[in-house]
Formats: structure tokens, sequence, C-alpha cells
């Protein structure tokens, strides 16, 4: 059912070396692109007519417009089951508990007397959020994405989601019943690379926006890519992942679980268990087959995730060399499973999130941790990070200075701009000042300095 890598015995390999020795799913962003960009460049020229094209040939429904009119929002919410609105309510609570938290204050550093450099936090003004549809149905990202947006202060947001023929035309009810919670009342009936499109130039229906964030498939992952430098992305979201790191002290039972809870995503999904106790990794393989047995999704989702490449047990010597394996995975979700969890965790470089000891399984992450679940997948983590407040602020520089400060520093600023070769940079301080008298730090120097 999940295959077993060995690591013991001889030294690990540094850096790629012992990356391409772990499980990783192919995902192949760049093939996607030759397919997304006449997608996107249709949708570029017609506008709504192509995305109610696209509605019909991708998603099989006809519509007659992709914005959701605002009576089905209200009539989402009111028919929401009222056990899911409480939870629904209860994560957006926590969500915004932790993401407030999260807000940037201006600073101001006063370098020299006279002189300041502050920094201040704006938030983008429009960003277009996706809510995936397709296997599953993903409330829990509108909130994902939509609360840190709120909380940074973003104006104006739009979300769209795949439109489904099971429910005329509209993305699937729950995801609009979350909107309407959320307050988003401009929601699109829109999926895939169109939809980034659609964000990205604008339609007749819909104004574009300087971002777009949320999790998709592989065309919106490569739509995602194709619009880079246009608009601002959160990342390129690729098959979701697990990596456990456990010892002999972790329960099969919850491993297992876990293993099976993200692989019940997409055949794709990643399920890594990186282990010193061949008793546990034993205890797990075992356990793997009457929990799959037992639950849902298994033909289509759950036994090839499980069976395919991205997904192993990896025997390793130690726990040193376990953190050097997860480490070098930079999984999107990492559990810590072993003696002294929380001091285990503290010592990981490299991970979207971590879930530490056995009563933080990635299921609570995902919907009611207060944590944000769209995270960098594919070893991103080892450059990029999850979802924050500060992915919608921009930080911009407010320089300062007097007359005063500015001559104390001219003669530095002359000559590294004559150092470079860029005379025109130190004549811009220079005219300024009335010629004065020469001195020898640059050949010139500030009248009565």
């Amino acid at each position: 059912m999940i295959s077993r890598i060995d690591l013991r015995g001889d030294a690990l390999p540094e850096g790629p070396a012992l990356r391409a020795l772990l499980p990783r799913a192919d995902f192949d962003v760049a093939a996607a692109l030759d397919k997304v960009r006449p997608i996107c460049e249709d949708v570029h020229h017609r506008g709504d007519a192509a995305l109610i094209e696209y509605a019909k040939k991708f998603d099989g429904v006809r519509l007659e417009q992709v914005r959701v009119p605002a009576a089905a929002l209200a009539e989402a919410l009111q028919g929401l089951d009222p056990d899911v609105r409480a939870a629904l309510e209860e994560s957006i609570r926590r969500a915004r508990a932790v993401h407030r938290a999260q807000r940037r204050a201006p600073h101001t550093t006063q370098v020299v007397p006279g002189g300041s450099v502050t920094e201040k936090w704006v938030p983008v003004e429009r960003v277009g959020l996706y809510a995936p549809g397709g296997r599953s149905v993903y409330p829990s990202s509108v909130i994902m994405n939509a609360v840190p947006a709120q909380e940074a202060g973003v104006a104006s947001m739009a979300l769209a989601s795949p439109p489904q023929a099971d429910f005329e035309g509209l993305p699937h009810p729950t995801i609009l019943a979350a909107c309407a919670l959320l307050g988003i009342d401009e929601v699109y009936a829109v999926g895939g690379a169109q939809a980034v499109a659609m964000f990205a130039y604008g339609t007749e229906s819909c104004a574009p926006a300087n971002m777009v964030t949320g999790p998709g498939n592989i065309w919106v992952a490569a739509a995602k890519r194709y619009f880079t430098g246009r608009i601002g992305i959160d990342t390129e979201a690729g098959p979701t992942e697990i990596a456990v790191l456990a010892d002999d002290t972790a329960d099969p039972v919850h491993v297992a679980s876990d293993l099976i809870s993200q692989a019940e995503h997409d055949p794709l999904a990643a399920a890594v268990l990186v282990t010193d106790s061949t008793e546990l990794a034993d205890a797990v393989a075992k356990e793997l087959v009457p929990q799959v047995a037992a639950t849902k999704h298994v033909e289509d989702r759950i036994a090839p995730a499980l069976a395919g490449r991205q997904s192993a047990i990896v025997l390793v010597d130690g726990l040193e060399e376990g953190l050097r394996v997860v480490d070098a995975y930079g999984a999107e979700h990492l559990e810590i499973q072993t003696r002294d969890a929380a001091a285990v965790a503290d010592r990981v470089k490299n991970a979207g999130a971590i879930f530490v000891g056995p009563w933080a399984p990635v299921s609570l992450g995902d919907y009611c941790a207060g944590s944000n679940h769209v995270l960098p997948t594919g070893g991103c983590a080892c450059h990029s990070s999850g979802l924050s407040v500060q992915s919608f602020l921009r930080g911009i520089h407010i320089v300062d200075y007097t007359r005063e400060a500015l001559a104390d520093v001219a003669h530095h600023v002359v000559t590294l701009a004559e150092a470079e070769d860029l005379p025109a940079h130190g004549a811009a301080v220079k005219a300024r000042f009335a010629e004065g008298e020469q001195n020898w730090h640059s050949g010139w120097k500030v009248p009565g300095q």
C-alpha cells in the first residue's frame, strides 16, 4: 500500500542529493503553461463571453452571466446546516484572532539628527481569491484566503469558484454561504486558469485585481506562473502533502490516520512518514490497511495517493537524521510525534506549518487551529511562507532628510555615485547646494562644511 525508502547505514548526502532521494509527486507546471496560455489570452480578448464558453466546455454548465447574484448568496446562507454554520463561524473567529495579531505598525528609524526612514505598511488595493471545486468543496479555503486579506485592510476583494452542474451553474452553496458569512458579495462562477485570467485582465463583469491567492489544480498554478509580474500571487500550489517525523513513542493509529487524511485530497497527494523505529514503521503500514478499507474515496484518491511515488515510509538512523530529511523535504504540513516534540519542532528549519505532538493533527490546522492552511508545497517551504496578513501588505519606505542631514552625508553619496560611474546621481546632490570649496573626500564639498 505504501513503499519504503531505507536511508539507514550510510551518511546522508547534502542538499539536492538528499532531496533527490525523497518522494515527490510529478507536477510539471511548466508543461501546463502551453495549454493555459491560449485560454488566458482568449479571456483577455473576449472577456465574459470566453468565461461562459469555458464554463460549458470544462464544467458542463450553461451560464447567462458569471457573477453570482446577491440573492443566491443570501439563499445559500439561509439554507446552510446550522452545525456547519457554527463550525464555519468558529473557524472564522479563530482565524481572525491569529491573523489580527499579525498586523504591522509603521516604524520610524532616526538614522541621524534630521534624517529618518519610516516603513509604512499599505494593503493591496484589490485581491482576487480562488476557492477550488471539483473533487471536494472547500469553504475552509474561502476563510483562509479572505480573513488575512480583510485583516490586512484590503478594500476590494472578489472570489471565484468553479460553476457546478449540480447547482444550476453556481459554485457549491457551502462556498457561497462562507462568502456571505465573511461579507464577500462579489463572487464569480468561474474556475481554472480562466478565473486567474479574469482577475489579471479584468472583464466586463469583473474589475482587474492586483493580486490572486488561493489553491487550485495544475491549471490554476500554471496561470499564476503565466501572470507573475503582472499580478501578485501567493504561491503555485501543488498537490497537498504531509510529513510525519516520529519515533517509537508515536501511536501508529494516529500516524496512519493522519497520512490517510491528506491522501484523501487527491491521487497525487503525498503522505510521508520519517522514523528511526522499524517497529513503528511496521505498525503504521499494518494499520493503514483497515483504516483505508473503512473510509471513503479509497479507489479514486487514497489508494493511488498512498501507493504513488510521492508517498513512502522513510527509515533513518536517528532523530538527527530525521531532522535533516524533513528539512530537505520541506513539507507543506509537518507533524512532530516524538519525545520532547516541542523542542524538536523548534529545530525544524523548513516547513509550511508544524504540528506539535499527538493532539495537533493537520486536520486541526485545516479548519480550526486559527493558523492558515494555504501553505507552500513541493519543497517551496525552504524559501516561502504560508498565506498571512503580510501577504497582502506592501512595505513602503518614507525618507525624510533636512538640508543639514543631507549636507552631512553628501560627499559619501557623490563618492559612491562616481565609483559606480553614475555622475548624474552625484550631480543631483550637488545641485541642491551652491558651488563650494574643494575637499579631499571627493573633490567637492558643501559650502560652509
